[in-house]
């Protein structure tokens, strides 16, 4: 994983210590919270409902043991002990106090983190495949090409303060498993003539108005690359709405311009700047590429697992993914207890995940968009002791990409913009399908829940997605099926009138019993719901 250098801790070291001075003039009262607004938003640090939530950036996901037991213990020193794992790889903090908060940045400082750009209307966390360096199916290690990204994209004068936020993913593989057709930016590393490139898909995302992004560029020479990625933010920068928050994306400028209109305008914007030494180095690149080598595998790693154990062999079929090397696997450490908050991990679970990574992980971690955590490089010899150390801290739980592995955002309990509650309707559906058994005959099926409209648990791409909403004072709750953030990218629909809390349960188990009567043979629940539609299961739901 990449390293800073002296330039990468003395950005961050400085910006330390003039959110130290902002939060000071703050408390002494000679910022208003007005004036004081953007400049804790550009260092991760919202406003909540009870209180300051700041959220930490960890690039691409990849982080090390060092930097998780750092987390831990910020969790302990500076919150209430546990931390909130997102749908960007971050991990957030609920419970900050401002006289607090640029000692915190201290620490994370000396673990090479920040929080920096992890909100305003900047380049955010730059996100990718959480099995990069791992996956048996990737073309390259993506990690390589958005620690170059993040390095152009941190600190850029030109966009700290764009029209709204902008979002972007990498990837290397033909299977997404990074929503990356959702991004304002999403990038696919490919393959054209034995060149390796890059292809640009822009003007996707979730939110008030879901779009699923075009590919306005097939192939880009790799050394091109942030170019290429400048000039769509240049197009962006200068004709982005800033009159209206709702239709400042850069989703809805690809919209109203028309795709081929907008990559015109991009294709201009990069012919115009090639001569004026916008790429890094090639230099460059090859040496973050010398961060992201391959650790040293077994040659002869067993490929034999004992299965004998029911529990664990349950744990290895639905929690372990195939590796590009032989006798080893990417292990999925659930953070979806049954009756658990999704994506939440204790101090003392993130110290013991931590300890595993580096007793059997080559001291890797990597967050998952998904809100779990993953050990990319696990012998298979080791995976019995892994698992025993995981099931006895509350991690073992057996079911990724199962209806029990819910995506939830924070929702009514702490986000000061939701409508509705996400947790509590999480935590009754795990309790009600493990309850029920019937998770495993359901098979893959991925829910995700949003407590409003800005859609931070991505219910638009869910094979069945809840949206909380605000009905006259009351929390509502509306059910959306047939959404999906993979490489068969499709947003999902809703299916009628909303429900309350105790209703919106009821209504998924009845949409998964609709799938159990309807499906054939090898099909998904998102595969059934596609070939008959949406009217049995509003038949079900409603009468």
């Amino acid at each position: 994983m990449y390293l800073y250098d002296q330039y990468d801790q003395q950005m961050v070291d400085a910006r330390v210590e003039e959110f130290r001075d902002q939060a000071r003039r703050r408390l002494d009262g000679k910022l208003t919270e007005d004036q004081f607004k953007p400049l804790r938003l550009m260092n991760g640090l919202y406003l909540q409902l009870h209180a300051y939530m700041l959220r930490v950036a960890i690039p691409y996901g990849t982080l090390n043991s060092r930097q998780m037991h750092a987390l831990a213990d910020i969790a302990d020193k500076y919150d209430r002990g546990y931390g909130h794992f997102t749908t960007r790889q971050n991990i957030q903090y609920n419970w900050i106090k401002l006289e607090e908060a640029a000692e915190l940045l201290a620490d994370l400082a000396k673990v090479e983190m920040h929080a920096i750009q992890t909100s305003g209307n900047c380049i955010r966390n730059i996100s990718s495949d959480h099995f990069a360096g791992a996956a048996a199916d990737e073309l390259v290690d993506p990690r390589p090409y958005a620690e170059l990204l993040r390095q152009w994209s941190s600190f850029h004068p030109e966009f700290s303060y764009l029209p709204r936020k902008f979002k972007i993913a990498v990837i290397a593989s033909d299977t997404d498993r990074a929503a990356m057709r959702l991004h304002d930016i999403g990038i696919q590393i490919v393959e054209q003539d034995g060149e390796l490139g890059a292809a640009f898909y822009v003007g996707g995302g979730m939110g008030r108005t879901p779009m699923i992004a075009p590919c306005i560029k097939a192939f880009v020479p790799l050394d091109r690359l942030v170019t290429y990625s400048e000039a769509i933010l240049r197009v962006y920068n200068r004709y982005g709405r800033r009159d209206n928050k709702y239709k400042a994306r850069i989703k809805i400028l690809v919209h109203e311009m028309g795709k081929d209109d907008f990559t015109q305008a991009v294709d201009d914007e990069f012919a115009r700047m090639l001569d004026e030494g916008i790429e890094p180095p090639f230099a460059e690149l090859e040496r973050i590429r010398t961060f992201f080598e391959d650790p040293l595998f077994e040659t002869d790693a067993s490929e034999d697992i004992d299965r004998s154990d029911p529990d664990f062999a349950l744990w290895v079929d639905r929690n372990t993914v195939a590796h590009k090397a032989s006798g080893y696997v990417s292990a999925v450490i659930s953070l979806k207890p049954v009756g658990g908050i999704p994506g939440d991990a204790t101090s003392e679970q993130m110290r013991l995940m931590a300890d595993l990574a580096k007793d059997y992980s080559f001291d890797e971690l990597r967050v998952m968009h998904t809100q779990n955590i993953v050990l990319p490089h696990v012998r298979k010899a080791d995976l019995h002791a892994l698992w025993t150390a995981l099931d006895e801290a509350g991690l073992g739980s057996p079911n990724l990409d199962t209806i029990e592995d819910i995506i939830a955002c924070p929702g009514l309990d702490y986000c000061s913009l939701a409508n509705a509650r996400s947790i509590p309707v999480a935590q009754k559906i795990s309790e009600r399908f493990a309850a029920n058994g019937k998770t495993e005959a359901l098979g893959k099926l991925k829910l995700k829940i949003s407590g409003c409209i800005n859609a931070c648990g991505h219910h638009h791409a869910g094979h069945i997605g809840i949206l909380g909403v605000d009905k006259k004072g009351v929390e509502n709750y509306q059910l959306l099926l047939g959404g999906s953030e993979a490489e068969d990218v499709s947003l999902a629909k809703i299916t009628g009138p909303g429900f309350d809390e105790a209703g919106i349960v009821n209504a998924v188990e009845t949409a998964a019993d609709v799938y159990l009567r309807e499906r054939e043979k090898g099909e998904r629940f998102l595969d059934t719901y596609r070939r008959i539609g949406m009217a049995p299961f509003k038949e079900a739901l409603y009468g």
